[in-house]
């Protein structure tokens, strides 16, 4: 069983045939697809599933705390189930290829006290950018 499945069954989430197949979808290291690719693959696993479906539950997910939307540079969301295990990501600037990444430091610290504003800083997200290896060659 997924580590996403059983983070929902531990809540007590039902899990429907439809919410079951998205879960599944999602299930990966490295796993960042758009609403749209999880509709593509969740039809080929259950041909009636419908769009909204997939775009509810994709919801729902995020709500739980089971999955965080991913959004670099303006394109299309996309859905990272690891949302319990602390990581940043590394994003090509070519294809838009997302990587887990886990970098070592502590981003918090770098924050200069001047820089803080007053604010009470609880955690910080960066983006690592650059171009694969495929895109790399072109």
């Amino acid at each position: 069983m997924s580590d996403l499945l059983q983070r929902l069954r531990g809540r007590g989430w039902r899990l429907t045939a439809q919410r079951r197949v998205v879960a599944e979808v999602l299930d990966g290291e490295h796993v960042h697809l758009t609403a749209d690719e999880v509709l593509a693959r969740a039809t080929a696993r259950l041909p009636e599933i419908s769009r909204a479906t997939v775009y509810n539950t994709l919801g729902e997910l995020v709500s739980l705390g089971e999955v965080v939307e991913v959004t670099t540079d303006g394109r299309a969301k996309r859905y990272d189930p690891n949302a319990h295990r602390p990581h940043q990501h590394l994003v090509c600037s070519g294809c838009g290829t997302i990587r887990d990444v886990h970098p070592v430091g502590d981003f918090l610290a770098e924050l200069p006290p001047g820089e803080r504003y007053g604010f009470s800083v609880a955690t910080a997200e960066v983006t690592f950018r650059g171009r694969c290896p495929d895109c790399a060659r072109t």
